[in-house]
């Protein structure tokens, strides 16, 4: 244990990013100090905010060039120097695209000892639980309701239709390609499923919600939340999640329209939120999510790429939509 290996980001990209935007580098393995913690990566978190922390300042600081690539993973500790933490211990925490971190007890959560190890990633971490509380909390969808969600078929929206489901609602999901579609409604038991790269997708939702949408999960901001803004009903509730879109290239032309004229009118819920704002709630979530789950319920999807040089294309890849479920990548 004497090189750790690294992904620095070397550029800001100005375009869109691509695997030259980063770089392989063997760093020395740091010596955790009083109250930290050296752990050692297991899976790696591929996300599109990866892609907005290169951008400015979010919830977090923004990652410089540089920089050891910012990023959570599920890492290992090897040695504690913090009470409460022992090694072996499981934790969840920003280590970054690299194989040892020493990080500060108080930043990393742990995590218990299940199987397969992956799930601590898609369905009980972030993912899961962004799904769960964006949906629940915020869309407040009942049953009979029209819940749309948008990248249906990433990690976050896969959890979010099946939930929606449960609760008894008409789940439409919309994503890119028909393969991506027939998953949803195949596999995922939604109900209709949009390629917005075949038809224009005002014109579609017109077709598949024909009671209109009364509540909408957005994950990518841009023309398709347009299209869902114009087709809410009355007192319709929209969990603004991310804005994927946005995050990569270009800035667009302009924003949605139908802001806030369409808000006043149809008096709608719009609100925006991050994982963390129910940190105290997360035991709650995780055993309904793990029933839903032993019971069949709700089905994982999960992309897991090997090894730490093949992370700037995971999510080169990410960005470009050519995951289903969510991604990581598995160092060990």
């Amino acid at each position: 244990m004497t090189v750790n290996r690294q992904i620095l980001l070397v550029e800001n990209p100005s375009g869109k990013l691509a695997t030259s935007h980063f770089r392989l580098h063997e760093g020395e393995v740091p010596k955790p100090q009083d109250g930290e913690v050296l752990v050692k990566t297991r899976l790696i978190s591929l996300d599109a905010a990866n892609r907005a922390w290169m951008q400015g300042a979010t919830y977090r600081a923004a990652v410089e060039a540089g920089t050891v690539m910012a990023g959570g993973s599920v890492s290992e500790v090897i040695e504690s120097k913090a009470p409460g933490f022992a090694k072996g211990d499981l934790v969840f925490g920003d280590t970054g695209w690299q194989e040892y971190a020493a990080l500060k007890a108080k930043t990393v959560n742990k995590l218990p000892k299940l199987e397969p190890l992956s799930h601590l990633l898609s369905v009980y971490g972030i993912a899961g639980l962004t799904a769960y509380f964006g949906l629940l909390d915020i869309g407040q969808p009942k049953p009979g309701e029209t819940v749309v969600v948008s990248a249906a078929a990433g990690s976050v929206g896969s959890i979010v239709g099946q939930i929606a489901k449960i609760k008894g609602c008409n789940v439409i999901g919309i994503a890119g390609g028909a393969s991506k579609c027939k998953l949803l409604t195949d596999e995922l038991g939604f109900d209709h499923a949009i390629d917005y790269k075949a038809a224009p997708v005002g014109k579609a939702l017109r077709a598949a919600a024909t009671k209109g949408i009364d509540v909408y999960f957005d994950n990518v901001g841009g023309d398709i939340l347009e299209a869902c803004l114009f087709g809410m009903n009355n007192f319709g509730r929209i969990a603004c999640c991310g804005a994927v879109s946005q995050y990569d290239g270009a800035a667009p032309a302009h924003g949605p329209r139908g802001i806030p004229g369409l808000i006043v009118v149809k008096r709608l819920t719009m609100r925006g939120f991050i994982v963390m704002d129910y940190q105290d709630r997360h035991e709650k979530a995780l055993e309904e999510l793990q029933g839903w789950v032993a019971s069949g319920k709700l089905k994982v999807k999960e992309d897991i790429m090997q090894g730490l040089e093949n992370t700037p294309q995971a999510l080169v890849g990410l960005l470009a939509g050519d995951n289903i479920g969510k991604r990581m990548v598995r160092l060990d």
